[in-house]
């Protein structure tokens, strides 16, 4: 009687025990079912946010090659218009050699034609010098002869 008594017990206690233990594996396995939710929960987020930066990476790649087609279309504009300054620039200064040839020439065209006139014109005053010397000789001759034919007369 004692023994079963005692067995009883025990057998109450193992009960007890295995009612605490199946009541705390209970509370395990809704710990386990909760971390497991949240792990689901975490892992979808995950994905969604994997899949938000794969997006993301995406738009800046084509954001990145956008940028640098337009660096590319400015520099090929840029070096495009000094090229066609440089030839502007170029041209502008065969103008202006040209441009000083022909002041250049011009001035000494102006020089030899100012000297040939300075010429001609010193070459006309020796000329209408020597024409009015030559009107003053006749003129004085011509005095003379009226003071010689009124003497005469």
């Amino acid at each position: 009687q004692e023994e079963k008594r005692q067995l009883t017990l025990k057998v109450e206690e193992l009960e007890r025990k295995q009612e605490a233990t199946s009541a705390q594996n209970i509370e395990f396995l809704q710990v386990i079912a909760k971390r497991e939710e949240s792990i689901h929960q975490c892992q979808l987020r995950l994905e969604e946010k994997s899949r938000e930066c794969s997006s993301l990476a995406r738009q800046l790649e084509t954001a990145i090659e956008d940028a640098k087609r337009q660096v590319e279309q400015t520099r090929e504009r840029a070096a495009s218009r000094e090229r066609a300054a440089q030839a502007k620039l170029l041209d502008l200064e065969t103008q202006l050699s040209r441009n000083k040839t022909e002041l250049n020439q011009l001035r000494r065209s102006k020089d030899d034609a100012e000297r040939r006139f300075e010429s001609r014109l010193q070459d006309l005053r020796d000329r209408l010098e020597q024409s009015e010397s030559t009107n003053r000789s006749m003129q004085s001759y011509v005095q003379f002869l009226k003071a010689s034919y009124d003497n005469v007369f």
